[in-house]
């Protein structure tokens, strides 16, 4: 960008020359606004991807136009093209644009944007371009992306001209319409009309390929980057008990979604309507109509453009002050329906259970309170709605008139034609239009402020996740791995999410290649213990000493069954085809779910299907497949009866005779089957600590 920065110089320099030799004030202003764009694009190195696109875009557009613009004032512009030469004013707008590109990057608002639009332009990886009539071809998703931006852009400056020049169709049709030229008309409407009106809806058929290729690709990445984030390295567990982002499916799911439609829906309509602001308020100016400051003979020049601007800006400033309430209303409403989609989804998660308790009337109670609550915040947004609407409705229907008030006189006085009459009235509705681009779109930009929130919200949650992990800035509790084959708590003080003290380890060892029963009572925090040896608890602080190179496996109560087949059910967290059938028959008749196998490749909600006892054995069974170096078993077996638990223990010892033991468990029965034993014995202070005793000290 550098090197663009010192051509815009140079082509400014260029200009200011040219024109004070040629006496030009066109091109001077050229001169003048193209030494602050080549600051801008010279600083603009240190501003974000997406809006350095923009940056880049509209300083090349200035050195080909402005080019131009000086070749055409030097004279050496072709005299048959002379009718195409772009005017000075061209190069000057674009300059403009230019400048505020960098001058915005310093609102906030727009800061938070960009910082999360552009790192899917920042991509390196590859991907696999289908771009028709293009063949197949490997390129970077960043620069993919920017290219299909780019493009767009160019595109909707286009569409920009396209319009331009049916605004001159417009004009001299209904000129030659005024005054019975025949020829004249069946010229502008088959001749002009009929090739630039195709220009433009070829040109409208290509954006929305494009439009659509590009929204797609950007969505994929978001949500594969944001679902990346949240479930590595237990993100994912830490946010849930931390509560510092509600919904995170919802986040992910349709708050990317919000944010790249929204974003593009934005950034390049807005683009267009700036263009088209600037390209018809010429037209406006130029109209020969001029106002009297009454009581004076002062006269205004652009009259119609004055106006338009101070109706306009009048009318986005009222919008604003009565759509701003939307914005907080907008993001209530996402979170409560979130909430609502949760309440229904735990529901089915616990159908058996609730059946059985005969719960239903106690849920529809629950559900009916968290529809009232969107009902009660619904109806806000209504009012909020209808009060923006009255206003907007009243603007539109206003507009269809206000311009012919203005321009009437006149009319009637002979200083215009009809064709002249017409083209000012639609190139103010294009100006008022492009104005009132947030009236428009207020409802939308409210929706969209409580996606960017909810998106920014989620980074921070899973910034802070992400500190508070094994490794993180800010991990209390420091996990090492060290030669050696035992696990050792050198300190541990674990606490609750709401800051109770509840674990105080020091000097604790787990021994390699034996079992260690772990008991105590409810609430004594043996589970949080196993969920800080496992590296994903982050309220405490401590030292942590694990074997190099050794895998560990937790298996919960209540195991994770995820959906797809049985094969991939119980091969998880590998892939369905990381082991053999005859390993997983074998695993399976193990732990007696012999009757299962055949069903290995049956796709069902398993959770559903088996029982408390069949799921615990099952989660088992993938122990016994990917044989960790340490097995913990958080009440791996309570849905078991005795027999079956002692049974299922002796196939984990004899299967896996080098992996290391290490249970929780109320059953004194357990106590036999284990080498160890750690007991959670209370403190004064309320807290717990593990302390290791020999079986023969506890009988």
């Amino acid at each position: 960008m550098r090197l663009l920065s010192f051509a815009v110089a140079a082509l400014a320099v260029i200009a200011l020359v040219v024109g004070q030799q040629g006496g030009s004030a066109g091109i001077l202003g050229l001169g003048a606004v193209g030494l602050l764009l080549a600051f801008a694009t010279f600083r603009a190195t240190e501003i974000s991807t997406f809006l350095k696109i923009f940056s880049v875009i509209f300083a090349v557009e200035y050195v080909a136009t402005g080019a131009g613009a000086v070749l055409a004032q030097a004279g050496f512009w072709p005299a048959d093209w002379q009718a195409i030469a772009p005017p000075a004013s061209l190069p000057t707008t674009i300059a403009v644009f230019g400048i505020l590109v960098y001058a915005i990057s310093f609102i906030p608002a727009i800061r938070r944007i960009a910082r999360l639009a552009s790192p899917y332009f920042e991509a390196p990886e590859s991907t696999t371009a289908n771009l028709w009539p293009l063949k197949p071809f490997r390129i970077g998703t960043g620069r993919l992306g920017i290219a299909l931006l780019v493009f767009l852009v160019v595109l909707n400056q286009l569409q920009v001209g396209i319009s331009l020049r049916l605004s001159f169709f417009n004009r001299d049709f209904y000129n030659a319409i005024q005054e019975k030229d025949a020829n004249g008309f069946w010229y502008q409407l088959i001749y002009v009309f009929s090739v630039w009106a195709a220009i433009a809806v070829i040109s409208n058929l290509i954006e929305i390929v494009a439009n659509y290729t590009l929204l797609i690709r950007w969505r994929r990445w978001m949500a594969e980057k944001f679902s990346g984030a949240w479930l590595n390295n237990a993100n994912h567990y830490r946010i849930s008990l931390a509560g510092t982002a509600d919904n995170p499916d919802q986040r992910i799911a349709e708050d990317t979604r919000a944010f790249v439609n929204q974003t593009y829906n934005f950034a390049l309509p807005l683009l267009t309507q700036v263009s088209t602001l600037v390209s018809f308020s010429i037209i406006l100016w130029s109209i020969p109509v001029a106002s009297v400051v009454p009581g004076t003979e002062i006269s205004i020049p652009g009259f119609i453009f004055w106006m338009a601007l101070i109706y306009s800006v009048a009318a986005t400033w009222i919008a604003h002050l009565i759509g701003r309430p939307m914005i907080g209303l907008e993001f209530e409403q996402e979170k409560r329906e979130a909430n609502f989609r949760y309440s229904l989804a735990r529901l089915r998660e616990y159908s058996e259970q609730i059946a059985l308790m005969r719960g239903e009337g106690s849920e529809q109670r629950h559900l009916s309170e968290r529809f009232g609550d969107i009902v009660t915040n619904f109806y806000r947004l209504v009012w909020a709605r209808v009060r923006l609407t009255t206003f907007t409705l009243s603007f539109a229907q206003a507009n269809v008139v206000v311009p012919y008030i203005l321009l009437a006189p006149h009319y009637f006085s002979g200083k215009i034609t009809l064709g002249i009459m017409t083209q000012v009235a639609s190139a103010f509705d294009r100006v008022q239009t492009a104005m009132s681009f947030f009236i428009d779109r207020y409802q939308s930009i409210a929706s969209y402020v409580a996606s960017i929130n909810r998106l920014t919200t989620f980074e921070s949650a899973i910034a802070q996740a992400q500190a508070q992990g094994a490794g993180g800035t800010d991990a209390g509790i420091d996990i090492a791995q060290k030669p050696g084959k035992d696990t050792t708590v050198e300190t541990l003080a674990l606490t609750l999410p709401n800051g109770k003290p509840i674990v105080n380890a020091s000097g604790l060892t787990l021994p390699a290649g034996l079992s260690t029963l772990v008991v105590g009572p409810s609430g004594s925090g043996k589970s949080t213990l196993f969920r800080a040896l496992a590296g994903i608890w982050p309220f405490g602080k401590g030292k942590v000493a694990t074997p190099a190179g050794q895998t560990m496996l937790l298996l919960p109560q209540r195991p994770y069954l995820p959906q797809g087949s049985l094969r991939a059910v119980l091969s998880y967290p590998a892939e369905p085809d990381a082991f053999s059938d005859a390993d997983i028959q074998a695993a399976m008749e193990k732990v007696k779910l012999a009757h299962l196998t055949d069903r290995l490749d049956e796709v069902d909600l398993w959770g559903q299907r088996l029982s408390g006892g069949e799921q615990q054995r099952l989660a088992v069974a993938r122990a016994l497949l990917a044989k960790p170096d340490w097995l913990f078993l958080d009440e791996a077996t309570a849905s078991l009866d005795e027999t079956l638990e002692n049974e299922i223990y002796a196939v984990i010892r004899r299967e896996l005779p080098q992996t290391s033991i290490v249970s929780i468990g109320h059953r004194s029965t357990l106590r036999a089957l284990h080498d160890g034993l750690v007991t959670m014995e209370k403190n004064t202070d309320g807290t717990f600590s593990p302390k290791a005793k020999a079986m023969a000290q506890v009988g």
